[in-house]
C-alpha cells in the first residue's frame, strides 16, 4: 500500500476517536475567551476534525507527486471524505448546532453520487471527484470546522459564520451533486 493510501486509512481511522471525544461523557472541562465558551472535549474534537480533513489535502498532493494515483485512492479518498463529513454532521444535529434538514439533504446527496459511482465502477468507469466536488468538500470542511467550534472566532465580531458557511456548503453541495449526474446521464440514458 502506497503512502498516499496509507494517509487516507488513517483520516478513516480517525472517524471513530473524533466520535468518541465529540459524544462520550467526558468533562474536560470549559474554556472561556472573552464572553464566549466552548467545551474541551468540543475544541479538541474540533482540532481533531480539522486535523483529519487537512489529510485530505495531503494524501492528494503526494498521489499526484510521487505518481501513485490508484483506483484504490480513488475509492478511499471520496468515501473518507464522505464518512468524515457525514460523522461530523450528525454529531452537529445531536448538539442543536446544525438543522437536520440541511445535514439530510447533504447525506442524500452523497448517498446518490456514492450510488452513482458503484453504478459507473461497475461498467468499468473509476471517476475522481471535479473541481466542484472538492469545492463542495472544502466548504463542507468550513462549515462544520467553524459549527464545532461555535463560531467562536466569530462571536467576538457577532458575525454569524458558521450558519453562513453551512449555507454555502449546501450550496455547493446541491449544484455538485446536480453537475455529476448531468454529466454522468449516460449511465441512465442507456440503461435497460
Amino acid at each position: 500500500m502506497n503512502l498516499p493510501n496509507k494517509i487516507t486509512i488513517s483520516r478513516i481511522c480517525l472517524i471513530p476517536v473524533f466520535m468518541i471525544i465529540m459524544l462520550a461523557p467526558f468533562n474536560w472541562g470549559v474554556l472561556t475567551f472573552g464572553n464566549e465558551s466552548i467545551q474541551v472535549t468540543h475544541l479538541v474534537g474540533a482540532i481533531l476534525f480539522i486535523v483529519a480533513s487537512t489529510t485530505d489535502w495531503i494524501d492528494g498532493y503526494y498521489a499526484r507527486k510521487l505518481n501513485q494515483v490508484t483506483n484504490l485512492g480513488k475509492f478511499l479518498d471520496p468515501l473518507a471524505d464522505k464518512l468524515l463529513v457525514s460523522a461530523a454532521l450528525i454529531i452537529l444535529v445531536q448538539l442543536g448546532l446544525a438543522p437536520s434538514w440541511m445535514v439530510i439533504l447533504i447525506i442524500s446527496r452523497e448517498f446518490a453520487v456514492t450510488g452513482l459511482r458503484a453504478i459507473l465502477a461497475g461498467e468499468g468507469e473509476i471517476v475522481a471527484a471535479n473541481m466542484l466536488g472538492k469545492i463542495k468538500t472544502w466548504t463542507q470542511i468550513i462549515a462544520i470546522s467553524a459549527l464545532l467550534l461555535h463560531n467562536l472566532p466569530f462571536e467576538f465580531i457577532n458575525l454569524p459564520f458558521a450558519d453562513l458557511a453551512l449555507w454555502v456548503a449546501t450550496f455547493f453541495t446541491i449544484i455538485s451533486g446536480y453537475d455529476y449526474f448531468i454529466k454522468n446521464k449516460h449511465v441512465f440514458v442507456n440503461s435497460k
